[in-house]
């Protein structure tokens, strides 16, 4: 009774050691935790300037393109006052050479008796004036013509660098978005090696509709929401490290083959869409944002074998999984 006691005892005494190790436990996980929600916020509060700066380029680009326009528009009324001008300068030329002509005429018609009178000494002098004001208002003209074209060619080379900024920054994006997308096929890829019926052709990955549907059903085996729950963990994975301002979306694309099914659904529409729109909806369940994707069905339409004979209406019957930009 003595040694059931000490027994007893003895295993009460551990327990306190137990908790103790818990506690300490509990308080490392909190520290990681409150370390990786301080650097998310950094990295948000980065990214979040970021955006801005894009947006004020963007804000400068419209801007300028404003001003270019306006430009643009002065310049044609410029140029459609000096051709106006110019006809008036051709027109009072042409004037001035026949009053000249008159003038000339007349005075040698008088000379023998007197001088050029006093009104057609007036009229040459006037006639003289008026073209060279012409002139002046002409040459102007010009310059302010030419005061305008440089202030467009500036502009113009400003919008250039704005554009070939934004350019840079939107390839950057995408150069991203490409990196994040090889690595998640990457790790799929690496899960899945020895699975049959999956694989991944160009820039998809690929799986036969056996491996997650049964045969004319839109509902998930066992061993389909395996392989969806396994995809989500890694889709999780790589996208939490996608910066918030990648516009990035994973279309679940539905296929079927073109034989005609007998089942619940009247066409290979429906059970193309069906399939797709289930995956997404168990993707959402596994905590993937709704607003990262996307479920479309292709029906028969879009065949990777255009062969008449089972093997090629399985390749065809799949379910693609695309990441890319929205």
């Amino acid at each position: 009774m003595a040694r059931r006691r000490r027994k007893l005892h003895a295993g009460l005494d551990a327990w306190p050691g137990y908790v103790d190790a818990l506690s300490t436990l509990l308080m490392v996980v909190i520290f990681v935790l409150l370390v990786f929600v301080m650097g998310q916020t950094l990295l948000s509060a980065a990214l979040n300037r970021r955006e801005h700066v894009l947006e004020k380029l963007e804000g400068q680009t419209a801007e300028l393109s404003r001003q270019l326009d306006t430009e643009h528009a002065r310049n044609h009324a410029l140029e459609d006052s000096v051709t106006g001008l110019q006809a008036q300068h051709t027109h009072d030329t042409a004037a001035l050479s026949a009053e000249t002509t008159e003038a000339e005429a007349a005075r040698n018609a008088a000379q023998a008796a007197s001088a050029l009178s006093v009104a057609d000494q007036t009229r040459v002098t006037q006639l003289n004036d008026e073209l060279t004001d012409l002139n002046a208002r002409l040459a102007a003209l010009a310059q302010a013509l030419d005061v305008s074209q440089k202030t467009v060619q500036s502009k113009d080379a400003t919008i250039g660098d704005l554009s070939a900024k934004l350019n840079t920054a939107l390839a950057d994006k995408v150069g991203q978005l490409s990196r994040y997308r090889s690595e998640f096929f990457g790790r799929l890829r690496d899960i899945l090696h020895n699975q049959k019926g999956v694989h991944v052709v160009g820039d998809r990955f690929v799986f036969q509709s056996e491996v997650l549907f049964p045969v004319g059903s839109a509902d998930l085996s066992k061993e389909g929401q395996s392989e969806i729950h396994t995809l989500a963990q890694t889709l999780k994975s790589v996208t939490s490290h996608i910066p918030a301002d990648i516009p990035w979306i994973l279309r679940v694309d539905g296929h079927a083959d073109r034989q005609p099914i007998h089942t619940a659904f009247p066409s290979n529409w429906e059970l193309s869409s069906a399939r797709a729109i289930t995956v997404v909806k168990l993707l959402v369940a596994e905590g993937i944002n709704p607003h990262h994707l996307a479920a479309t069905g292709f029906a028969d339409y879009q065949p990777l074998d255009t062969e008449s004979n089972a093997a090629a209406y399985a390749r065809n019957r799949r379910i693609e999984f695309r990441l890319t930009d929205r």
